[in-house]
């Protein structure tokens, strides 16, 4: 056995076309990728493809938290200023806490690639002892909001920090399991008193 607490992780993709069938979900399966190359942790994953409207995504984050009992739940799709993108009014809907240094981070992150990342409505709230995070909708973008960008060859520090470097301790501090990560995909930040030491692989 690793020692490595299990977790519980909710992926929505909100989309129209998407969740009819028109076109393939890309969502969901990028954020599996990614999550699975920077959490050591056991995953067990709930997903869910649903069509743009505020209702169910609503009851669908209050499925994967309240029922589901997700520690953490991604959302991508939904966040621009279309009349159809309502995942961030959603979203906000079921909050106990709104968390917005996420979002502002993610617009950094995108304004590194293209002026239209005002546009990104993104949030991240607290339900329970849950982090729900809205992401983007492009599998390139996801990565990079997730793992930020790269700095220079002779520099050890991101160009641009990544928001999942937040994420661990801030499960923590919600009541949640303690997420390890591979610092070669994402170095995790935590205060020295609240790191403990690194679980060996299983």
């Amino acid at each position: 056995m690793s020692g490595l607490d299990p977790v519980r992780i909710g992926l929505i993709s909100v989309s129209d076309r998407a969740s009819s069938g028109v076109y393939e979900d890309k969502g969901i399966p990028a954020l599996q990728a990614w999550l699975t190359s920077a959490v050591r942790n056991p995953i067990h994953w709930e997903t869910r493809l649903i069509a743009d409207e505020q209702a169910t995504i609503s009851a669908t984050l209050v499925d994967l938290v309240d029922r589901q009992h997700c520690d953490l739940v991604l959302t991508t799709g939904g966040t621009g200023p279309a009349p159809r993108d309502v995942t961030p009014e959603a979203t906000l809907a079921v909050a106990d806490k709104v968390m917005p240094g996420f979002g502002e981070q993610m617009r950094q992150i995108s304004l590194s690639f293209v002026p239209t990342a005002i546009l990104s409505r993104q949030v991240a709230v607290i339900r329970g002892e849950a982090l729900v995070i809205n992401l983007p909708g492009q599998p390139k973008a996801i990565a990079e909001t997730l793992a930020g960008l790269p700095a220079a060859a002779d520099s050890a520090r991101p160009a641009v920090h990544g928001i999942f470097a937040a994420v661990p301790y801030c499960i923590d501090l919600i009541g949640g399991p303690y997420l390890e990560t591979d610092p070669a995909v994402c170095a995790a930040f935590r205060p020295k008193s609240a790191q403990r030491p690194p679980s060996a692989p299983a």
